[in-house]
């Protein structure tokens, strides 16, 4: 199928869902689907975005600032995913927790609001990655239209280019809390360290990157195509004076580079992992 045959499935999609909520993160995914959505729906939709101690200030930010650019109206939802054990003991289940939460708020909200449908923003090539948060919108019943419509992420990069959207090459940014190893208890205080961590390391220039938490350890992955410029004494110097500070012991800048899912790489975890996919 042709990427114009899987724009107009997707309008299809999108125009039969009726009164629709959109889990909206201001990623170019849930961004170019919230889009489309009230391109196609107008009046009859909304996008929502979930506010947890989780998700960074700046993600916030730019993510209310596209909505307010393009006319998407927008509802910012508390979620309590912090309050859920199993999401603090950060398992490789964590993100069906946090998932299964942000579901079960929406699900409230359209309850209460009259919405006939929740829409959220996966894609053909997420199929490829570990996912638990998936199988928590499948519990929920949530409609998937970029997946449904066969689009991969390339392809939606390409419309959201076409038609405009500044996103359209954002990098790609999870929740904080998947910056932090697996089996160590996500808190307030870890998830303030990364955010503050990477702010700093978006500050020095940086477009591309993620501060892994290790306990006393930050590891910092930075996209191959910037580490030249990251593997100098004088950068050493300032990554030191930038994560000490913040209370780690030791900073280690991983030579292999930014790779999206690198915590679910660990040979200890893969039998859990197959269980759990």
């Amino acid at each position: 199928m042709g990427l114009v045959a899987k724009r107009e499935r997707l309008e299809a999609i999108l125009a039969a869902l009726g009164r629709t909520l959109v889990a909206y993160s201001g990623g170019v995914d849930s961004a170019y689907l919230a889009w489309v959505a009230r391109r196609i729906l107008h009046e009859d939709m909304l996008a929502v975005i979930a506010d947890s101690p989780s998700l960074a200030r700046s993600q916030l930010k730019d993510a209310a600032a596209f909505a307010e650019e393009h006319g998407i109206p927008l509802q910012v939802i508390q979620t309590a995913e912090m309050e859920r054990p199993e999401y603090v003991r950060n398992d490789p289940g964590r993100c069906f927790q946090c998932k299964d939460e942000l579901f079960r708020v929406m699900h409230a909200f359209a309850q209460q609001r009259g919405f006939d449908s929740i829409a959220y923003g996966v894609n053909v090539d997420d199929q490829g990655d570990f996912r638990p948060g998936q199988a928590a919108a499948r519990r929920h019943k949530v409609a998937a239209p970029l997946l449904e419509a066969g689009l991969e992420k390339d392809e939606i990069r390409g419309l959201a280019r076409e038609a405009g959207l500044r996103v359209w090459d954002k990098p790609a940014a999870a929740c904080l809390s998947s910056r932090i190893e697996y089996g160590r208890p996500v808190t307030r205080k870890a998830l303030v360290a990364v955010e503050q961590g990477e702010e700093a390391l978006r500050g020095l220039g940086f477009r591309q990157f993620r501060v892994r938490h290790h306990g006393d350890i930050a590891r910092l992955e930075i996209a191959r195509d910037e580490l030249e410029r990251a593997l100098s004494i004088e950068m050493f110097a300032e990554f030191t004076r930038i994560f000490k500070a913040l209370g780690f012991t030791f900073v280690t800048v991983d030579t292999e580079g930014f790779r999206s899912g690198s915590m679910n790489s660990q040979p200890s975890l893969q039998p859990l992992i197959r269980l759990l996919s």
